[in-house]
């Protein structure tokens, strides 16, 4: 069952271009080392993929 995704966030944003802290935020993570499940989709991934640098992504 892998159509789930486990996305953490494990850099900060301070110092990035806002355009990356609303895409974190559009994701629902609030906060660093904040964990949330999203359904494996194209727009989830193309986020995922703009900001990779600053997350963890399992999937589960």
């Amino acid at each position: 069952m892998a159509d789930t995704l486990k996305i953490t966030q494990i850099k900060s944003t301070i110092g990035r271009p806002a355009k990356h802290g609303r895409i974190v935020r559009s994701l629902g993570i609030k906060r660093m080392h904040h964990t949330v499940e999203h359904k494996k989709d194209p727009v989830i991934l193309g986020q995922i993929k703009k900001i990779s640098h600053l997350l963890k992504v399992e999937e589960v």
